[in-house]
C-alpha cells in the first residue's frame, strides 16, 4: 500500500474520522470477508506493515505538547510500545475491515498487488514505511526531485493525487491532532485546559499551510520510495490507482489508519498524564 499521509508530515505538524467509516460501512453491497482472507489481504497488499508504522509516529506525541521523551520518564519507551502494541493496531484494523471491506474490493486490490508489479511496488512501500529517521528520509527524496525529469515528476504528483482523490488527508490530520491534545489536556497532562473551539480555529487557520506541507512531503516521499522502479512502471500504477474500485479501497484504507491512530494517541495522552520524569510505571 502507498504510504498515507500521517507519516509524510513535518515531524511537529504529524501527530479520523469514524463518521467517515460509518459511511462506507452504509456504502458496502457484498457481504464482509472473512478474518483469514483479511489476514492475507494485509500481508499481500502490505496493509499490515502500513498498521505497524503507526508505531513510529508515537515518538512524536511529546513534541505536538511542547515537551520532550525525558518528561515523562525512563520508561517512556515501554508506555509507548504497549499503546501502540503492533498486534493491537492490526487487530482493530482487521476488525473494521471485517466490517467494511467487501469481497469485491479485497479481491480487486488483491489481484492487483498479487502480481509481479504489485509484489514489487509492495517490497519498496513495505521499506519506506518501516525507516524511522523520516528527516533523512525526507532529504533523500528532495534531492532526488531536484534531478526528476518533467514526466516522471507529474506521475509521483498523480499517483499522490490518486491516493487521497477525496482529499481527506488534511482533515484526518487536523482530527487527530485535535483528538490527541484535547485527550491530554482532559487527562492532565498540560498545565491549563484547551477549548475546543479555539483549538479548531487555530487549526483551520493553518489549514493552507499544512495542506503545503503535507503535498511536498508526499511528493519528496514517493521519490524515495519509488527510486527504483521505472517510470512506466509507476504510470502503470497509477493507473491501477485511479480504478474507482481501488479509489474505494484506499478511502477505506485511509480511514481505518487515521481511526487507528487517533484511537492510541488518546490512550497514549491518558497514560502522559501518570509518567513523570525519573519514574518507572
Amino acid at each position: 500500500m502507498l504510504v498515507t499521509p500521517i507519516r509524510q508530515m513535518p515531524r511537529l505538524a504529524r501527530i479520523v474520522f469514524l463518521g467517515a467509516l460509518i459511511v462506507l460501512i452504509g456504502l458496502v453491497p457484498l457481504r464482509a470477508a472473512d478474518r483469514d482472507r483479511l489476514e492475507a489481504f494485509l500481508e499481500v497488499t502490505g496493509f499490515g506493515v502500513a498498521l505497524d508504522s503507526i508505531a513510529l509516529a508515537a515518538a512524536d506525541a511529546p513534541a505536538m505538547l511542547g515537551l520532550s521523551a525525558s518528561d515523562f520518564g525512563h520508561d517512556w519507551a515501554r508506555v509507548a510500545g504497549e499503546v501502540f502494541d503492533t498486534g493491537r493496531m492490526r487487530s482493530t484494523g482487521l476488525d473494521i475491515l471485517s466490517e467494511t471491506l467487501s469481497d469485491e474490493m479485497l479481491i480487486h486490490a488483491a489481484d492487483f498487488y498479487a502480481s509481479d508489479l504489485g509484489q514489487r511496488l509492495v517490497a519498496v512501500e513495505n521499506a519506506s514505511h518501516l525507516v524511522e529517521d523520516d528527516d533523512a528520509k525526507r532529504a533523500e527524496g528532495e534531492a532526488l526531485l531536484a534531478e526528476t525529469e518533467a514526466a516522471r515528476l507529474k506521475v509521483l504528483r498523480d499517483m499522490n493525487d490518486a491516493v487521497d482523490g477525496a482529499g481527506s488527508g488534511v482533515r484526518a490530520v487536523q482530527e487527530i491532532q485535535l483528538r490527541f491534545l484535547l485527550a491530554a489536556s482532559y487527562a492532565g497532562v498540560l498545565e491549563s485546559g484547551l477549548d475546543e473551539g479555539a483549538l479548531r480555529a487555530v487549526l483551520a487557520e493553518g489549514e493552507d499551510e499544512l495542506r503545503e506541507a503535507l503535498q511536498a512531503s508526499a511528493l519528496a516521499n514517493a521519490a524515495y520510495t519509488y527510486q527504483e522502479l521505472g517510470t512506466d512502471d509507476l504510470r502503470a500504477y497509477v493507473e491501477a490507482l485511479q480504478h474507482p474500485l481501488m479509489a474505494q479501497v484506499y478511502e477505506l484504507m485511509n480511514a481505518v489508519q487515521y481511526e487507528i491512530m487517533a484511537g492510541r494517541f488518546e490512550v497514549l495522552a491518558a497514560r502522559m498524564a501518570d509518567m513523570h520524569p525519573g519514574q518507572e510505571l
